[in-house]
């Protein structure tokens, strides 16, 4: 059974998906200046929502014929989560992390997060593809 009818499709429903988790990760957490939450529920909030666009990445890159979009797209999560939880575990269990190491995994965390990656990829993609030869 097809889910989609196309990888066109398929692209641009996972990138609605991903809009919609960023929107709303933004208006109702990131920028809620009237939200008052520990830092631990903070950091759960936001690793919550990089896991969320994770799995939509690769639900709806995983399914399209050019494997390596799904390659590039697990490399760059895996690695990103990977420093941004050692980073929280790090600040959680040993001692706090200075301004710059926070302000660094607020930027790797905004980088897997953004649909610009996504979006890019898909451009490259449509650069890259050959021709279908008749």
């Amino acid at each position: 059974m097809n889910l989609y009818k196309s990888d066109k499709v398929r692209f641009i429903s996972g990138l609605i998906f991903i809009l919609i988790i960023y929107t709303t990760y933004y208006v109702f957490f990131l920028e809620n200046s009237s939200l008052v939450i520990p830092s631990k529920i903070r950091h759960v909030i936001k690793f919550l929502a990089t896991i969320a666009v994770y799995l939509v990445g690769t639900f709806h890159l995983g399914q399209l014929k050019d494997k390596w979009m799904s390659l590039i797209w697990h490399l760059v999560h895996i690695s990103g989560l990977f420093i941004i939880t050692f980073l929280g575990l790090f600040d959680w269990f040993i001692t706090e992390i200075s301004l710059n190491l926070r302000l660094f995994a607020n930027s790797i965390q905004e980088i897997l997060i953004s649909p610009l990656l996504y979006l890019a990829m898909g451009l490259i993609n449509t650069t890259f593809k050959k021709p279908q030869s008749q």
